[in-house]
């Protein structure tokens, strides 16, 4: 640089502080001063004094150590979904009784006081209805508790701690760290999980969180696997054992999706999303008391209330569908039993049924419909005596006699542990798929993200048939 070109910058430099004033300059070398001071407060420990106790840093040593963050990350994590399903369980139950038990027969009584048609009265109130108060039901409860919950370990501060113990594997796996939020919250709602991706910055790493997401277990899919494992996993073993024996079946399935979804972002890595994993600086921020009521409004409204809508718009045509195959026929057969029938044949290829198959079809739009829609085509394709009418929807309360149906209808020890395999890895719920779409904008990453966990389910569940079978 020339000696002209110096004296130039020097002139420039006193001419602005001459127009800014020392003041400025003063105040701007005080805060940095400031700022400094602070800093090595924390962290500097000059002679003869005492180590300061730091709250935030003594939890971090605990929370963030290789020794003792995942067992703690686990322990709150296992905790809110064990609160989220428990707690759940009462006001369930209570919208079950309100909605199917009340409110249903009012209709139908209605109906039929002002003589409507058989067929209105069993689209619309036996379809339609149905499927809405099965997904209220079902999936109101569990989002208004885990959503607020989960807000709350974000506005404490905890949730960045959960991104730095995972960060090493998800890069591993060449995805980004921050996913591990992502993915946490897809145990909650998938779609939910889907709108978290965008705290990441990269668009090929944002784009392997939203494909992978679904292999999160969304609290739509968590009561079919604590049936099933209660119903058949717990049956094997000496009754003392039962629950533990079906706990750790329904853990061991949601385990079994963290890995695929280090799997499938590490094969998505290494073939059609190459590239760098991105590096950031992840920052932990201070510990807090969370803002209660404000984290409840929002996310009740902003999380729960919105995704709960969604649901409901793409439910309501999967009963009037689940109504019309089961009450419209070809020749003396129903169009529900003709496709049982159909996908037969393939449904014993993966262990499971015809029925379990064409129930995952109709229930696209909402995963809570699956099991009352399983026993509503078991009773009628196997003739059992039972259910509320044909092509309505319906559970028991009793596990027991949940079994004996399922039992009547074919059902084994194989086909209750595929169910719940095929349950982990079959294509997203309608919701999950809109938001897909509506985040990526891309109809081919959209068919990519709803495709591949089905082609998954497919090609797992056929293997474990075929082993199974050899063994057994």
């Amino acid at each position: 640089m020339s000696q002209k070109s110096i004296e130039n910058i020097i002139a420039l430099s006193n001419d602005l502080r001459w127009k800014i004033g020392d003041d400025f300059h003063d105040n701007l070398a005080e805060g940095i001063y400031a700022d400094a001071s602070e800093i090595a407060k924390g962290s500097v420990i000059m002679n003869n004094e005492k180590r300061r106790f730091r709250l935030d840093s003594n939890i971090d040593k605990i929370v963030t150590s290789k020794t003792w963050g995942f067992p703690i990350m686990f322990l709150i994590l296992g905790t809110i979904l064990w609160l989220t399903i428990e707690g759940a369980n009462y006001p369930s139950s209570m919208l079950a009784q309100l909605l199917l038990e009340i409110i249903h027969p009012i209709l139908k009584s209605f109906a039929a006081s002002i003589a409507m048609p058989w067929w209105l009265d069993g689209f619309l109130i036996d379809g339609v209805y149905m499927a809405l108060a099965w997904v209220i039901a079902v999936m109101l409860p569990p989002m208004a508790i885990f959503f607020p919950m989960f807000t709350l370990l974000e506005d404490f501060g905890y949730l960045p701690r959960v991104a730095f113990n995972l960060d090493y594997m998800f890069k591993k796996s060449g995805a980004h760290g921050k996913q591990a939020l992502t993915m946490s919250m897809g145990f909650g709602c998938n779609a939910a999980g889907v709108v978290a991706t965008r705290i990441i910055d990269s668009p090929r790493e944002r784009l392997i969180a939203i494909i992978t997401n679904n292999f999160s277990l969304c609290n739509g899919r968590w009561p079919t696997q604590i049936l099933i494992a209660t119903i058949f996993i717990g049956a094997v073993v000496p009754e003392a054992f039962s629950g533990l024996a079906s706990l750790t079946a329904v853990i061991g399935i949601a385990v079994l999706g963290i890995f695929f979804m280090f799997f499938v972002s590490w094969a998505l890595t290494k073939t059609v999303l190459k590239g760098e994993v991105s590096t950031f600086n992840l920052e932990l921020p201070p510990y807090r008391p969370p803002r209660f009521w404000k984290t409840i409004y929002t996310s009740l409204i902003d999380r729960t209330l919105i995704v709960l809508w969604r649901a409901m718009v793409f439910a309501a045509p999967a009963g009037a569908v689940i109504w019309i195959i089961s009450n419209v026929y070809i020749g003396n057969e129903s169009i529900a039993n003709w496709t049982i029938n159909s996908l037969d044949g393939f449904g014993f290829l993966l262990g499971m049924n015809g029925v379990i198959l064409l129930a995952y079809i109709v229930a696209i739009p909402a995963n809570e419909i699956v099991i009352p829609t399983i026993l509503m085509l078991t009773v009628a394709s196997a003739g059992i005596a039972g259910g509320e009418g044909t092509g309505v929807m319906f559970e028991l309360d009793s596990a027991n006699a949940t079994g004996d149906i399922l039992r009547t209808g074919g059902w084994t020890l194989l086909t209750a542990i595929n169910l719940m395999l095929f349950s982990l890895l079959h294509n997203p719920c309608s919701t999950t798929i809109y938001t897909i779409y509506k985040e990526t904008k891309s109809a081919k990453w959209t068919l990519v993200a709803s495709i591949l966990p089905v082609i998954m389910g497919f090609v797992i569940t056929f293997l474990v048939a075929q082993i199974w079978r050899m063994v057994f």
